[in-house]
């Protein structure tokens, strides 16, 4: 069984005896260090730090409202209970922060990240992502179009002036980048963490997999539940990088995770039975993208000004009208381009 339940008594200790004496990590991100594009335009002050001013920018969006309808897995699943894009930020934010929290790290750094780490996601998951990327001739990416949302698509057209360090975070929280903090580092692995798990609690109850299913080699080392897991990965993290200047997991854990990452590859993201609707999905999106590139008066006006103001590309601009929907507004609107009215005599 996992050694899960706990840090070693010798580290709690250290923990509790550098809390009691207020030691500061030195490797932690400072809010007085934070940068802007526009220094003058947000100011720290005692009430709202750096970072608490970004975590506030972002929750105020209209697209962070958009989380609460965007799947993860299982598009159009008529299941109250599947994971939205809504939980999935929330549990990412709540992991790094239990994490960021022992290292004695900057909690609202954390928060900042976590939070906008996916707002520019699209509908329907990576099934959307991997649409717009093929129909559009520029690509696409969501940690990119993320970083587009904040600097370009927000605030009519002038961004949110996020610190810096928030949008390194949010841009390199993939599996291939590199975050130049800590929180993002922390951030980066959290998010692997938290849909791994809560993807497999969706595969099991839409009867995709049952937790036996899952390799011995896989939970022997990490756990046989989403509690043993998360401890297990939390407390590694932990352990291996108190006391460093990097975010470190242990060689043991660190490959029981990916392994069981490939493993939810091919067994539930790539399952036909879980994406039965994906083909749907992909042509429903591919076919609003050429509408509006081919039909660009029909897009709403802060999106015709970014093209006939600002000089913007067709294809960039409709991308970021795309990712913008919620699953069932992109719905709504195939259905009212493309499905006829009966005809009201």
């Amino acid at each position: 069984m996992p050694k899960y339940n706990d840090l070693s008594k010798e580290l709690q200790e250290k923990i509790e005896q550098d809390r009691a004496n207020h030691v500061i990590n030195p490797y932690a991100f400072r809010n007085e260090d934070a940068l802007r594009r526009k220094m003058d335009w947000d100011k720290n002050k005692l009430l709202r730090p750096a970072f608490v001013r970004d975590c506030e920018k972002i929750l105020h969006l209209p697209m962070y409202n958009r989380y609460a309808d965007k799947t993860q897995v299982f598009s159009l699943y008529r299941n109250d209970d599947i994971s939205r894009r809504s939980s999935h930020v929330q549990l990412v934010s709540r992991i790094a922060r239990n994490i960021g929290g022992l290292l004695g790290l900057n909690m609202d750094l954390i928060e900042a990240i976590s939070l906008g780490h996916d707002i520019g996601h699209t509908p329907f998951g990576h099934a959307g992502e991997r649409t717009l990327n093929k129909v559009c001739s520029l690509g696409f990416a969501h940690a990119k179009q993320s970083i587009r949302v904040v600097e370009v698509l927000e605030n009519n057209g002038l961004g949110l002036n996020l610190t810096k360090e928030v949008r390194d975070g949010i841009l390199n929280h993939r599996t291939s980048g590199t975050p130049h903090t800590l929180e993002g580092k922390v951030v980066r692995l959290s998010d692997k963490i938290a849909y791994i798990n809560h993807d497999i609690d969706d595969a099991i109850r839409g009867k995709i997999i049952t937790e036996n299913d899952i390799p011995k080699a896989y939970t022997e080392i990490l756990g046989k539940s989403t509690k043993e897991r998360l401890n297990t990965l939390v407390h590694d993290i932990v352990k291996n990088s108190y006391d460093k200047p990097d975010i470190l997991m242990s060689q043991e854990i660190e490959e029981a995770m990916m392994g069981l990452r490939q493993y939810m590859f091919e067994s539930v993201y790539n399952n036909p039975v879980a994406k039965i609707e994906e083909i749907k999905v992909k042509e429903m999106l591919k076919q609003l993208f050429y509408y509006y590139l081919d039909n660009i008066e029909y897009l709403p006006p802060e999106y015709k000004y970014l093209i006939n103001e600002k000089g913007e590309n067709k294809e960039q601009v409709v991308c970021d009208y795309i990712a913008g929907m919620s699953d069932q507004y992109s719905v709504a609107a195939f259905k009212k381009i493309f499905i006829p009215k009966s005809w009201e005599l």
